[in-house]
């Protein structure tokens, strides 16, 4: 949960999660809609279907406990170097290193790293450095103060340098100017138009079976009018894109597709959708429901 999101974001949702899912079995035994639904709000859907896997997976040949080694875990869906490091070294107390955002620009800083860090040779500088530093022992408490270092001092912009503990060892010549790494890909505007199609007891929703795969969202619409009124609009990030949806009325007898299914409005909370919907759907709910008979 905390790849890609804020501490403060995932603290409710694990809260809820671990409610849910108290164990590794539970989860595995857990329908894929139920897993999306428990996740829906923290976006990265991938994750969850890769946590999912990995609940199966250690059901079907761990049977349900994880393993201590590193190199196993790296086998589990979903689990890079540092994710398998991290959980060998909190969790089975193992020595070894850990190189996230916060230790990736601590490492930068500290050996001066003139090169981009996000390339092949910038990442395995990196891990390097982090072998070198590891202790025997304690490795825990070691990585955790890195990683604290990294967030609260080494931040990034302009690191708080006066205060650092270990500033005596920067070889950084202008610290603001790192982590090196390649150009941020350009922010590409989208435009995606969908429908509302409800009476007075249900609404038509579509599974998706691209960005979103298999939650539900509100029926896509391949072409619209330039005089079709838009009932509801509103934007949101995804990845590299600014995305716009546009919800319109549904065209006069408009029939379900394939992936299309009517769910009643007591249906509706229970099943997942990608929150740019939820919400855009609570809205058109709302104005249904207060439109006058």
């Amino acid at each position: 949960m905390l790849q890609q999101t804020q501490v403060t974001t995932v603290i409710p949702f694990y809260t809820e999660w671990l409610r849910r899912f108290p164990d590794v079995k539970t989860l595995a035994a857990a329908s894929e809609p139920e897993v999306l639904h428990a996740w829906q709000g923290l976006g990265y859907y991938a994750r969850a279907r890769n946590l999912h896997a990995a609940a199966k997976a250690l059901v079907e040949n761990y049977g349900g406990l994880f393993p201590s080694a590193a190199a196993e875990l790296q086998k589990l869906p979903g689990v890079g170097r540092y994710t398998a490091n991290a959980v060998s070294t909190f969790a089975f107390n193992s020595s070894l290193p850990i190189v996230e955002a916060n230790t990736a620009r601590l490492f930068a800083r500290l050996q001066n790293i003139q090169t981009r860090i996000d390339s092949g040779t910038g990442r395995q500088r990196l891990w390097d450095f982090a072998i070198s530093l590891i202790p025997e022992r304690n490795a825990a408490a070691h990585n955790s103060a890195l990683m604290d270092l990294g967030a609260m001092i080494c931040v990034g912009g302009e690191p708080k340098c006066s205060i650092c503990p270990v500033r005596a060892f920067c070889c950084a010549e202008n610290p603001a100017m790192l982590p090196i790494k390649a150009a941020r890909t350009p922010l590409k505007l989208l435009t995606e138009h969908h429908r509302f199609s409800s009476d007075n007891s249900s609404v038509l929703l579509e599974q998706s079976r691209g960005r979103w795969r298999g939650m539900w969202i509100l029926p896509r619409l391949t072409s619209v009018a330039a005089e079709e009124p838009v009932l509801y609009s509103a934007d949101f990030p995804f990845t590299h894109h600014r995305i716009t949806l546009r919800v319109c009325a549904a065209p006069p007898q408009t029939r379900a597709g394939a992936t299309e299914r009517a769910f009643s409005f007591d249906e509706v909370h229970a099943i997942p959708m990608p929150s740019p919907h939820r919400r855009a759907l609570n809205a058109l709910l709302q104005q249904h429901s207060a439109a006058p008979n």
